[in-house]
């Protein structure tokens, strides 16, 4: 019952969404991703980073065929574009292959399987396909964003950025000075950020096909809750950037073309218009936020995996910093905005109690705390980066501190085996 209402009410989400893409004459996530049963895919890794995911419930003799029979399907969908000259038009030419094994599973599911273990391979599938539904969910989000905020808060947020000193700016330069092949590793670091999250999901879920059950709580459900809730906090709170408000890609919209150079001046900021394509994705930084998530659920792996971790959440903090695309002060709601939504996760797996109530509590509050803080006092804040600087990261490391200390009081202790000694008889 549980899984069947998610369902619908996913399924009715993605329907609103639809509708309203289409109020604005684009086609919505359901149809894209329709659409990429047949055309060249956008997202061909995600494809097959989804099929990995489904994948989790099969055997190793079935994971291979399937494998084969994706593989298989691009090959064929690769020699039909180039025997009929039909371009890709900015899509991956593998991808299809992937989708077609989905949803074969599906009918496998209906056709050759019953009971729990059709209910276990469907499972497989509404798991690899949200990962895609969540991809398209946000393209979808971010265009309503850019359609209906005319204003950013760019300004606001430059200003407060002065408190941390203009991070943007700074790694900004120092990702500038290491050339074409520093871009190039950031950016497929930045753009590559499903990968990293399946690797560690896959190890999360490792064991369902042996158990077939899934974990009460993993790393699949975080990016999904972050996906939604996300974008409307853009709605709240539209940023464009420092790259766009402050940047050359800005076009004549942009304040001035300052960014990396020269930092953001410190006028009373001021509700600045945009035009109607750029998202307003950035407050708060969701890829700082998914790289967070993807460093928590990677500290019970092996150490790869938590050296992975560690270094992908270091990376995409340079690359959000580094192109231009988020504030510092992004980065700082991000964290906070990850860790409060992680910790209502597993209060809601564990159960609530009033230690995972008081630690919800607290991040929501303090989140909200710096989204008041950046919107009505940035010039107070930029007059004073010695006191609200530190004041900014303390309220991050104190967020961080109390989850960390609740949920290793929430972890289950190993009790040590104590080792059989002879009793003395009673007489």
């Amino acid at each position: 019952m549980l899984w069947t209402a998610a369902a619908v009410v996913t399924l009715g989400f993605l329907v609103a969404l639809e509708i309203a893409a289409r109020h604005y004459g684009l086609p919505g996530p359901i149809v894209t991703q329709a659409q990429e049963v047949v055309v060249a895919p956008k997202s061909g890794f995600l494809l097959y980073a989804s099929m990995a995911l489904t994948m989790l419930v099969l055997t190793w003799r079935q994971r291979l065929i399937a494998l084969c029979a994706a593989v298989g399907i691009d090959l064929v969908f690769l020699l039909v574009r180039w025997v009929a000259g039909i371009g890709l038009n900015g899509g991956h030419p593998f991808g299809n292959g992937a989708l077609w094994v989905i949803i074969g599973c599906v009918v496998i599911a209906f056709t050759r399987r019953t009971g729990a273990e059709r209910m276990l391979l469907l499972k497989g599938v509404g798991l690899g396909l949200l990962l895609v539904a969540g991809r398209k969910t946000g393209d979808t989000w971010l265009l309503i964003t850019s359609k209906t905020r005319y204003e950013v808060l760019d300004q606001y947020v430059a200003v407060a950025d002065h408190a941390l000193g203009n991070p943007s700016w700074l790694v900004g330069r120092l990702v500038t000075a290491t050339g074409p092949v520093g871009a190039h590793f950031l950016d497929a670091v930045y753009t590559q950020l499903p990968v990293a999250a399946v690797a560690v999901a896959a190890y999360q879920l490792r064991r369902v096909a042996v158990e077939r059950r899934f974990p009460s709580h993993h790393l699949v459900r975080t990016f999904l809750v972050i996906g939604l809730l996300g974008p409307g906090i853009y709605m709240i709170f539209p940023v464009v950037g420092p790259i766009f408000a402050y940047g050359a890609d800005g076009g004549h919209w942009a304040l001035a073309d300052l960014w990396p150079n020269t930092p953001p001046p410190l006028d009373a900021p001021q509700h600045m218009p945009f035009d109607g394509i750029t998202p307003r994705n950035c407050m708060p930084s969701l890829h700082t936020a998914w790289a967070t998530a993807i460093f928590i659920h990677s500290r019970r792996g092996p150490r790869f995996l938590r050296y992975a971790g560690t270094f992908w959440l270091i990376a995409t903090l340079g690359a959000t910093l580094g192109f231009g695309y988020h504030y510092g002060a992004d980065i700082i709601a991000g964290v906070v905005f990850t860790l409060t939504i992680e910790a209502g996760l597993r209060s809601l797996e564990r159960g609530w109690d009033r230690s995972g109530t008081l630690l919800v509590g607290y991040g929501t509050a303090v989140f909200a705390a710096l989204l008041v803080a950046y919107r009505y006092l940035p010039t107070v804040m930029a007059g004073t980066p010695w006191l609200f600087g530190p004041l900014l990261v303390l309220a991050m490391i104190s967020v961080i501190y109390c989850y960390v200390r609740t949920t290793r009081r929430w972890d289950p202790k190993d009790v040590p085996v104590r080792s059989a000694q002879p009793q003395p008889e009673l007489v």
